[in-house]
């Protein structure tokens, strides 16, 4: 081994190794327990980063970790590439999407080559690929003819900026999750998959889901939204119509004050002259910050008690869930109360803790459960009782019938651009709608297809891809021209992972084999999206025999965000750290001003490029970095000084392995039984592997790596005799930190005389006698506080005790040249100096 660390060289020398052996690639095996680890594939937008980095370095660890535990890994990745900003750069740049899209692969597959990742490439899935999409074709299919995938007319969430449709989990706050502008309404034809027909089993198996954040399952079972209540019908002054509402409080129905109306509600039109007020309210988003209602002249009339009530609009009710009406009980709801204070309108209270009504107005609404008042018949029943009661009467009455309601929505799938899955489907005038035969899949997206056009597909506009035969009749006939939403490609692709590319792609054997995928690692940006489709999509897999399990993940990770402080300039915004310099913009000489530690983004410059990480510093100091700064599910904060210091460690540890050469090639576990150095090795062994196994906290299992390698530097210091010993705790260092650093890792075992690679070497294995601690710390305190704590060996006499706490470094700065007057050792625990 050289003397002196050389990343460049080293790390293209493993990866060229790798490559080469096939390390990596992994099949089938009745020997060795399986693991699956899968991080979420990237969108190959040119190139990677930071987040990427932490991303994918927290999976390699795990995945190489496992390996070295004897586990036969599957550790693939591939593309999640179609979608619109190829689309979009396409028009910009005049190319077509499908050369933007493989020149950013290549490249992007080239950096995370060199990170060292043990991605089995055999596997790569690239969803723009014919090989791959004619499969989201072949669903679409079977889903159709199980009644899954439907179309029909509907009101949908348009996105003028992107010209597509959205669907409503792509609509926060009204505004499109990908672009940020504003959403409008509009009818289409659209194409939709009957995700609510899984509503119920999506909701229960969260329960199962113990591998998972609980924060995502608590966005799971909200979007899924389950509740059960009932329908009732409310009349409507001088009208035959019926107002539906659906209540999970019919214990509350006989507080009614008023009603409200969502503003795209059919009624609502009729009522409000002023429609651009109501297109106004619509757009206020699910949860305005301001409720706001427009009182009608027309009034609702309450089933229960025939009390006429007023009719209004507002902005907080959403026609998407429920009925797009809901009665408003002032006394027992909050908001209703704020509204009706607001707008004058009066508040009766129904329930009560104590079966009393109140003796003062209410201050606030009365939200919980008690005894009903002024309910009629239903005076003095409990709520639990009484919401039983009133909708048993409501039923036998035919006002109405109990219900059970779901926030979530059927997918809407269709979308009116280019780069996309083309939907296998075509319209005969004579046979109607009809599914293009299995034999003639894939449908190919053509090429050189002009997207410019505006609030339609592109492909609408190539007679060659719309024209067609009809396979029914062999009449003329056309076909969908709309793509499907690219969440369709990211619902299955684990489960193409299970097989190479070589391979049958839905290989029954593969997939039993592999799936579910054991550990899963992404953003907590997709609780809700990419995780629901998911389980739905593999759910209906299940029932078409495709797979044997309905979840396709058994443990999650969301990872934390990659942040770094903003900086900005008075006259040209926010600057690239390179754009700054001495605090001054290097424009105009401005002072710089700086900002929140905030996500890396492009649009507030606060980004580090990875290339320059491992141009400079290496791939396993960029790895080391980003797992070692933070826990993986907190954010990180980026910092020059912990880039420095993660490249000493790796400089200290090929430097001591380089002077200790001889030992470790020697190396045994030779050592004396009482041997400190003995002993913290399979403490380190210990805490590594139970912070690894518990919760990934890797960070934590780099200090225990750091804190081993200053011992066998301290060890060696001492000028003591330096046995084989030491070479043993040097070896179990390397193996320890070779899913970390893998490319050190590598050069360090073939140094200390090894030929295989240290991945098919076993994790080490800790001694439980070893690993019990014989130290105790010893607190320094000097005048009364602590100024240095030390690992010491149990039972030192007070004497020896004293000694090492003057002798401490960090005790002599304290203490410089001012005289020690007393010096009190509280034995094994304590030495308090006082100057």
């Amino acid at each position: 081994m050289d003397k002196k660390y050389k990343p460049q060289e080293i790390e293209a020398k493993w990866q060229k190794r790798w490559a080469e052996t096939g390390i990596n690639s992994v099949k089938n095996s009745s020997s060795g327990e399986k693991f699956y680890c899968l991080e979420m594939f990237p969108y190959p937008s040119g190139k990677i980063h930071m987040g990427h980095v932490r991303n994918y370095a927290i999976g390699d660890v795990i995945a190489r970790y496992k390996k070295m535990r004897g586990f036969n890994v599957l550790h693939p990745m591939g593309w999640d590439a179609f979608g619109m900003p190829a689309e979009n750069a396409a028009i910009n740049h005049g190319i077509q999407p499908s050369k933007w899209t493989y020149e950013n692969i290549a490249y992007m597959k080239d950096q995370l080559n060199r990170m060292g990742l043990s991605y089995d490439w055999d596997r790569e899935v690239t969803t723009c690929h014919p090989d791959y999409y004619r499969w989201n074709q072949w669903f679409f299919i079977k889903m159709y003819e199980k009644g899954l995938a439907y179309k029909k007319s509907s009101p949908v969430n348009w996105c003028e900026t992107c010209s597509t449709v959205l669907a409503n989990e792509q609509v926060i706050e009204n505004k499109c999750w990908r672009c940020d502008n504003e959403v409008e309404e509009k009818e289409l034809e659209q194409w939709f998959f009957k995700i609510t027909d899984y509503a119920d089993r999506l909701l229960n198996d969260c329960d199962r889901l113990t591998g998972w954040p609980d924060s995502v399952l608590t966005m799971q079972r909200n979007w899924i939204g389950r509740s059960e209540g009932v329908e009732v019908d409310f009349g409507v002054e001088g009208s035959d119509d019926k107002l539906r509402i659906f209540t999970t409080r019919p214990d509350t129905l006989y507080g009614v004050t008023f009603m409200c109306l969502a503003p795209d509600h059919p009624m609502s039109r009729e009522l409000i002259e002023d429609h651009k007020k109501l297109d106004d309210m619509k757009n206020a988003g699910e949860d305005p910050d301001e409720k706001i209602i427009l009182l009608t002249d027309r009034s609702a009339i309450n089933p229960l008690n025939n009390e006429k009530i007023p009719i209004t609009v507002a902005n907080f009710v959403l026609m998407e869930y429920g009925t797009g009406a809901i009665m408003s009980v002032p006394a027992h709801d909050q908001r209703d109360f704020d509204t009706a204070k607001k707008y004058g309108i009066p508040i009766r209270e129904v329930i009560s803790p104590d079966g009393k009504p109140s003796e003062a107005a209410l201050e606030e609404a009365f939200e919980t459960g008690g005894t009903l008042i002024n309910s009629d018949q239903f005076t003095g029943l409990k709520s639990d009782i009484a919401k039983e009661k009133i909708a048993e009467f409501i039923e036998a009455e035919g006002m109405g019938t109990r219900k059970v309601n779901y926030r979530l929505r059927d997918w809407g799938i269709s979308r009116q651009r280019y780069w996309g899955t083309p939907i296998p489907m075509i319209y005969c005038d004579k046979c109607g709608i009809v599914p293009v035969p299995e034999n003639d899949l894939p449908v190919v997206l053509p090429e050189e297809v002009s997207l410019e056009v505006m609030g339609r597909s592109p492909l609408a506009d190539v007679k060659e891809f719309v024209d067609v035969i009809c396979p029914g009749c062999g009449g003329n006939a056309r076909r969908e021209t709309d793509t499907m939403d690219t969440f369709m490609d990211s619902s299955w692709y684990f489960i193409r992972y299970c097989s190479k590319k070589s391979e049958e792609a839905l290989n029954k054997e593969n997939i039993s084999y592999w799936m579910p995928v054991d550990q899963y690692i992404g953003g907590i940006e997709h609780a809700v999206l990419h995780l629901l489709y998911s389980r739905f999509f593999t759910k209906v897999l299940k029932d078409m025999g495709i797979v044997d399990i309905d979840e396709p993940f058994t443990n999650l990770l969301t990872q934390g965000m990659v942040c770094k402080e903003t900086i900005k300039c008075p006259d040209h915004g926010w600057l690239f750290q390179e754009e700054a310099e001495n605090a001054k913009c290097k424009q105009c000489g401005s002072e710089i001003q700086k900002g929140r530690v905030e996500k890396m983004s492009k649009s507030k410059k606060n980004v580090i490029d990875p290339e320059h990480l491992i141009r400079d510093y290496g791939a396993d100091t960029s790895r080391l970095f980003s797992l070692f700064a933070a826990p993986p599910e907190k954010d990180l904060e980026w910092s020059e000084q912990g880039v420095d210091g993660a490249f000493r460690f790796i400089n200290r540890l090929w430097n001591t392995s380089y002077e200790l050469k001889d030992q470790l090639r020697a190396s045994t576990e030779n050592m004396d039984t009482d041997s400190a150095l003995l002993r913290k090795t399979h403490r380190t062994i210990k805490k590594v592997t139970g912070d690894i196994e518990r919760a990934f906290h890797f960070n934590t299992a780099i200090a225990a790596m750091m804190e081993l390698l200053n011992e066998v530097v301290s060890v060696k210091a001492k000028g003591s005799k330096v046995d084989t010993g030491i070479g043993f705790t040097l070896r179990t260092l390397i193996l320890l930190i070779a899913p970390f650093a893998p490319h050190v890792a590598e050069e360090l075992w073939h140094g200390s005389g090894e030929s295989g690679s240290v991945f098919e070497q076993r994790w080490p294995e800790w001694n439980d006698e070893l690993a019990v601690a014989n130290e105790v710390e010893l607190v320094v305190q000097v005048n009364g506080k602590v100024r240095a704590k030390i690992m010491v060996t149990a039972g030192l006499e007070d004497e020896e005790l004293k000694e090492i706490a003057l002798s401490d470094q960090k005790t002599k700065e304290f203490i410089g040249d001012k005289e020690i007057k007393k010096v009190i050792v509280v034995k094994g625990k304590l030495v308090s100096i006082v100057i």
